[in-house]
């Protein structure tokens, strides 16, 4: 418990007025890691820092539902938009619920998970995937990514749970997701090889796209090439 604490202060010590959470003193921030220290933030009992990065968020998305990839301080770094970066907020607002419980952060943040989420699924293509961003000089990404396409997988469904929490059903990402998990599962063909990297290996277990006996046979497989002792 010590050290979740100390973890915790560390993250909240490194927020800005703004809300934003860069990567270390002076350093960029990225919208994927953002949420991934606003969920720290929630599970270590920062609920009021949490809730800063999320509206941090909220006010710097973009009028299209996208976040940049890099801000720094009073501006931004990098002005590519990564599908897999833009459709994480989903997953940080479900979860913290799921940590507070708390309806009107939820019903708060909809508005700003709702144009996220549309954003991305605009860039499905017909077999499945998503392309993983469009480039600073807007012309779409050339391929889809397998990490970045299971974490989107994972970014509906807590989207569809999010929705159906507060009412407001969106069947056209149930079925998105429908068609990402397929193309995850069963079309590796469809993604850019990026086998090298244990993340390709094990994301579409993580994320809940394969399950079951495919999902032990895939963790099996290449399981003594990555796992060390």
């Amino acid at each position: 418990m010590i050290d979740l604490r100390a973890t915790v202060d560390g993250i909240a010590a490194l927020q800005l007025p703004s809300g934003m959470i860069p990567w270390y003193p002076g350093g960029h921030c990225d919208p994927w890691n953002h949420v991934e220290t606003a969920m720290a933030l929630s599970v270590g009992g920062r609920r009021r820092e949490a809730e800063r990065a999320y509206r941090w968020l909220n006010d710097v998305q973009n009028r299209d539902g996208s976040w940049f990839n890099y801000y720094v301080e009073g501006g931004i770094s990098d002005y590519r938009l990564d599908t897999n970066v833009v459709a994480y907020i989903a997953v940080g607002v479900w979860h913290h619920y799921l940590v507070t419980g708390d309806n009107d952060f939820l019903a708060a943040m909809w508005p700003t998970v709702e144009r996220a989420l549309d954003f991305v699924v605009r860039l499905q293509q017909s077999t499945g995937e998503v392309l993983w961003c469009i480039e600073p000089d807007l012309t779409p990404g050339r391929f889809a990514l397998l990490t970045g396409s299971s974490s989107i997988y994972l970014s509906l469904r807590c989207g569809v749970a999010l929705g159906d929490r507060l009412g407001k059903q969106r069947p056209d990402w149930e079925l998105a997701a429908g068609r990402l998990r397929h193309a995850i599962a069963y079309a590796p063909e469809r993604f850019e090889p990026k086998d090298r990297w244990a993340m390709d290996w094990y994301y579409p277990v993580l994320c809940g796209a394969v399950t079951g006996a495919a999902a032990h046979a895939r963790m099996a497989e290449r399981w003594d090439e990555f796992v060390m002792e």
